[in-house]
């Protein structure tokens, strides 16, 4: 056996012919007589003890040492097994040592003996010369297609015919199987389905005559226009942005048992519909999402904090629970980067490298590092100038300076913020602030004070090397006095209180670096609650007792510059005062609904050194990494460990969009075309490594790919369709033949192609619970069309860490379109859930179709379709003046599209005399027809 290694070493080294052996020969010269010998010290170890385990033929964990290479690479783990000049950090000691309780090799009964060890650390602090190897690279590349470069193929000559690309590709996959397309579709199914697609919204029945009487006189330019009107409607963004936020997982709470509300969480789906509707980029789309606060759109970075979490203040006080919730947070902004842009499953590599694709443990932790200053949490986002809330708050801070001028004069006053208070003062200049609090007990999460001119400094912060001081004799009845200051809302507050037998009170004081103008002091206790949750029950009013403000004078005594405990007196000295504070008020409610608000977009933080993380556990980090993308697709973004959270986001966003990374064009397009007609032609969409299934059309999805980034179709809209436009990319599938195509079944397709996978003829498939809620109120004439905003609101007021109940969802204030229902981790809205509404907890890039008996009960039955059914049949008979047979006909013309036929309007006819109209109505709405797209 060890001839047989020592062979294969031979057969390496003559493999990089005499140079190499030349420059071993050399380098062996320059050492001493005693230095090691590989052949001589180090491969007899090797063969002897671990390459039966760890060789070509069996390859143990990952991990193969019968190659340099490989030793520099390392196994699953993540962790080169070896590091040259460095044999600490080398695995292989470690492993070979017995130092790790978990991984012992080779087992105590065949432990490799300490003078063996000794060779191979020496071997290791070397340099690890291996002859032959040592001009070996430690990266393997993958042949796997999805990490390949674009290019663009040319479409099928044979085809030429066909103007759009699109169906060229399908019918020469056709041909193969001896197929080609289904007749075209009649023109009421064409409007119905592309309306569908585009909006989420049937056409009216003003809007389908209207396209079949252009139809008769010229199809393709009434079709085309058609396709225009709808994919410059507001409702395409609302369509839209429902698929994209299936994927990142979106939604208004954290999931987890507390399942806490995300407030104003909104702002990000708002984002996201706006975006499309202005047919962004789909680069600058990813890189805003990415790094938008670093250019205006603050609102787009809702997207890294889209999936669940456990927040802080809900894992407790013990460091080491505290570090796997932050280990656990990080791992969602994987899963959610990974799965939307990327299209692979990044998480595989947390505790191990990936078992099918080439990402490491490394790339994954280098990963981590790039958004290693993103927290789950909420602050004010970054807007542009233009922006409609930027520009409404700029109106009302200006009327709020109007009120604090007239304020001024008349003393301090306080202003509630709804998650702090703030104290203003006239100005003064201090070196130390003492605020002592006329109560016995005190909890604060944290005191900032700011000056006249930097309004966002806070100079109290411990990072502006402010100090802290509280008298001795107060009890700390839960955190240090440290974390009054530390910046960090909602995770430990200071709480102290007086000894029960003294008359003193609590008090704190700040001592500056330097003196400072102040003239507010913001007081708060748990800041996340407010910022990042709502309406809570048993959730205090944030409301302090008296306190007051003092600065030292000269002579060392203290004077007071303002407190709470002479209001009273100060509102009746000024009889105005009152009614200015009251208008202040208002104001302050103005801003915090209509203006920039504090939203969970994320948060930002001071980013820290990222380690490996051995098998996953934050108890036993390892190497630093430095911020990179995946090494496989050139992912190093020239980052030190001390770049700064946006300079890291914005290099990472650039790499993404980047004409080096093949996979983020390849899985949009391919996303795209499963939402235009039913299937991707990568089938699972979230996953385009090796676990994946490959392209149907491996040419066609290329030609995608390659157009999307470079538009250079003749079909497009104008000249001067931008790169990377979705809407592009929409047009040209909606406008090719293949989505034209009837969805009639064939016996020769179905027997080919059963799942139409190759598209012989438009898959029919079930519309998606959003449309079928908003057709039914569109049908009722209930449907309010607002665009944006608030979600409404069908749950319950919610207790502390107890489930979201429903309790109305079919209200009329709940009349606006699905995608503004308030998204509930954990919860089952009662209705649309059983039409596989997603969760939110998984991504879901592909919801699943499933048929069951609760569906056609809750069409039939439930109190929102009951409802709606006896307004369908009110504004029939309205608009037939009472007319049987005519209300027949138009619940069928509001419903379905069309008139009822002879068999329908008799069947329903008699149903009517039997029953009454609405009975119509929800047999209609139960109706394959109206479920499906045609």
């Amino acid at each position: 056996m060890r001839q047989h290694f020592l062979r294969i070493i031979a057969r390496r080294m003559n493999s990089f012919g005499w140079v190499s052996s030349v420059s071993f020969f050399f380098i062996s010269l320059a050492v001493s007589a005693d230095a090691i010998n590989f052949e001589r010290d180090i491969a007899p170890i090797l063969e002897e003890r671990c390459i039966d385990c760890h060789g070509e033929a069996k390859e143990k964990s990952g991990l193969r040492l019968d190659t340099r290479a490989n030793m520099l690479r390392g196994g699953d783990s993540g962790l080169a097994a070896v590091i040259p000049g460095n044999p600490e950090k080398s695995y292989l000691l470690e492993v070979v040592k017995h130092l790790d309780p978990d991984v012992m090799m080779p087992p105590d009964e065949d432990r490799i003996p300490a003078k063996e060890i000794h060779l191979l650390e020496r071997w290791i602090k070397a340099g690890s010369i291996w002859p032959g190897q040592m001009a070996a690279g430690e990266e393997m590349k993958s042949d796997h297609w999805s990490f390949q470069a674009i290019n663009r193929p040319d479409s099928p000559e044979e085809y030429a015919s066909y103007s759009n690309p699109i169906d060229r590709f399908l019918l020469k996959r056709l041909s193969e199987d001896k197929l080609t397309f289904s007749d075209p579709a009649i023109p009421q199914s064409l409007i119905r389905r592309v309306s569908i697609v585009l909006t989420g919204l049937p056409p009216t029945l003003a809007d389908t005559k209207t396209f079949l009487a252009a139809y008769e006189k010229d199809s393709d330019q009434a079709y085309e226009l058609l396709v225009d009107r709808l994919l410059d409607s507001a409702h395409f963004g609302e369509r839209w942005a429902q698929h994209w936020l299936d994927v990142i997982r979106w939604a208004e709470t954290n999931g987890s048992e507390s399942n806490m509300y995300r407030k104003n969480a909104w702002i990000y789906r708002d984002y996201v519909m706006r975006a499309l509707n202005e047919d962004k980029p789909y680069d600058r789309f990813l890189f805003e999402q990415i790094a938008g606060d670093s250019v205006g759109q603050g609102d787009a970075t809702g997207f890294l904090v889209a999936g669940p979490h456990v927040p802080v203040a809900t894992v407790g006080q013990e460091p080491a629970a505290r570090r796997q919730a932050r280990a656990d947070r990080m791992d969602e902004i994987m899963q959610t980067v990974g799965a939307s842009a990327l299209g692979v499953t990044i998480g595989c590599a947390r505790c191990h490298n990936h078992k099918f694709d080439p990402i490491s443990i490394r790339d994954y932790y280098a990963m981590t590092a790039v958004f290693e200053d993103v927290e789950f949490g909420s602050r004010f986002p970054e807007l542009a100038t233009d922006h409609p809330r930027r520009l409404r708050g700029q109106e009302l801070y200006g009327k709020i300076r109007e009120v604090h001028a007239e304020l001024k004069p008349m003393g301090p006053w306080v202003e509630d913020w709804i998650g702090y208070k703030e104290l203003h003062f006239t100005p003064v200049t201090a070196e130390k602030v003492r605020i002592k609090f006329n109560w016995g007990g005190v909890r604060l999460d944290e005191i900032e004070i700011f000056g006249p001119t930097d309004h966002g400094r806070n100079v109290a912060a411990a990072a502006e090397g402010t100090q802290t001081f509280s008298p001795p004799e107060m009890a700390v009845a839960r955190a240090d006095l440290k974390h009054v200051n530390d910046g960090k809302y909602g995770t430990q507050a200071w709480s102290a209180k007086a000894p029960a037998d003294s008359k003193k009170k609590p008090w704190i004081e700040f001592t500056f670096t330097q003196p400072h103008d102040i003239e507010r002091i913001r007081l708060s206790t748990n800041r996340e609650d407010f910022f990042e949750t709502a309406y809570l029950e048993g959730l205090n009013k944030f409301n302090f007792g008296p306190y007051r403000v003092e600065i030292p004078t000269e002579d060392g005594q203290w004077k007071q510059i303002a407190s709470t405990m002479t209001f009273d007196q100060l509102n009746k000295k000024h009889t105005s005062r009152k009614g200015l504070l009251n208008t202040l008020q208002e104001l302050i409610e103005l801003v915090n609904e209509e203006g920039p608000r504090p939203s969970f977009v994320a948060r930002f933080i001071q980013p820290v050194k990222t380690h490996i993380l051995m098998r996953g556990s934050p108890e036993n980090p390892r190497d630093e990494v430095l911020p990179a993308g995946l090494s496989q697709l050139g992912g190093d973004l020239n980052l030190r460990t001390h770049a700064s959270g946006p300079e890291r986001r914005a290099a990472f966003a650039q790499w993404l969009i980047s004409p080096g990374n093949p996979l983020v064009p390849r899985v949009a397009v391919n996303r795209i075309w499963h939402h235009v007609f039913g299937q991707g032609i990568v089938t699972t969409t979230s996953d385009f490594g090796a676990a994946g299934t490959p392209p149907t059309h491996p040419g066609l999805l290329e030609w995608l790919a390659a157009e999307f980034m470079q538009p250079a179709s003749r079909l497009a809209r104008s000249n001067e369709t931008q790169p990377w436009s979705i809407k592009h990319m929409i047009r040209l599938m909606v406008m090719s033949d293949a989505f034209r195509q009837s969805s009639a079944p064939g016996k020769k397709g179905i027997t080919a192609d059963a799942d139409s996978q190759l598209l012989w003829r438009y898959p029919p498939k079930r519309v998606e619970a959003e449309v079928i809620r908003d057709s039914i109120l569109q049908a009722s004439d209930t449907l309010d069309r607002t665009i944006g905003g608030r979600s409404y609101r069908i749950h319950n007021v919610k207790k502390r860490y107890a489930q979201w109940e429903v309790t109305d969802n079919h209200g009329s204030e709940t009349w606006r379109r699905m995608i503004y229902q308030e998204r509930m981790r954990r919860v089952d809205d009662q209705m649309f859930t059983v039409f596989d509404f997603p969760d939110c907890g998984q991504v879901r890039a592909k919801r699943p179709v499933s048929t069951t008996p609760l569906q056609a009960l809750n069409l039939m039955n439930s109190n929102f379709v009951m409802n709606q059914s006896n307004l369908i049949a009110e504004r029939a008979r309205q608009d037939t003046n009472g007319h049987p047979e005519l209300a027949i006909q138009r619940c069928f013309e509001l419903l379905l599209g069309r008139p009822p036929t002879i068999n329908e309007q008799a069947s329903c006819l008699d149903l009517v005399r039997e029953s009454e109209l609405q009975l119509v109505c929800r047999a209609i709405i139960n109706s394959n027809e109206f479920a499906f797209l045609p």
